[in-house]
């Protein structure tokens, strides 16, 4: 979305408001305020095919923020009302489903470890496909009445796409600091 108006700048940077990217490849709505909560984008569940994939609850944060601990409570609280599976994604190591074993958050076929390899951010948000592909053989096999994935650490602006997570709840430890990566 572009938008023509005129006025003077306080700095030395020049750039162009007719761009509609802004020079960064993608266009930002223009907003008058902070936005409200109300407003928020909503999930894609309109038409949705929920035999295909149940609702899903993405977990995201920070490494070591307590994104496997929060899935486990869940786990621990949901199983015997719900009928649950869950995802989780490392790096390189299937860690954070070999916890979730060891702690009987379910049974172990119910847990699916995707090993992403490099930036964790990408294999819930841009290249979802092996996500993708675990949820729906998780529902296919079980089910499912609710779905939980938990993405591997990564920074504050990781997201999920809305085609994986219905609802996206973020861990952030504050006692972190400046640690936390942003």
């Amino acid at each position: 979305m572009s938008h023509s108006h005129s006025h003077s700048h306080d700095h030395d940077v020049s750039h162009s408001h007719d761009d509609p990217f802004n020079g960064h490849g993608h266009s930002h709505d223009i907003l008058d305020g902070p936005g409200s909560y109300l407003d928020r984008e909503m999930p894609l569940i309109e038409g949705r095919d929920w035999k295909d994939r149940a609702f899903t609850i993405g977990i995201g944060g920070p490494v070591g923020s307590g994104k496997t601990a929060l899935m486990l409570a869940l786990c621990h609280a949901l199983r015997d009302q719900y009928n649950i599976a869950a995802v989780t994604n490392d790096i390189f190591t299937r860690e954070d489903a070999e916890f979730l074993t060891r702690h009987k958050a379910l049974s172990p076929s119910r847990i699916r470890a995707i090993e992403t390899g490099g930036c964790p951010h990408a294999a819930v948000r841009e290249d979802i496909s092996a996500n993708l592909l675990a949820l729906q053989t998780l529902q296919k096999q079980f089910t499912t009445d609710l779905l939980l994935i938990e993405s591997g650490g990564d920074n504050l602006a990781a997201n999920y796409s809305r085609e994986l997570a219905d609802f996206i709840i973020y861990v952030i430890d504050v006692a972190g600091g400046d640690k936390v990566p942003h």
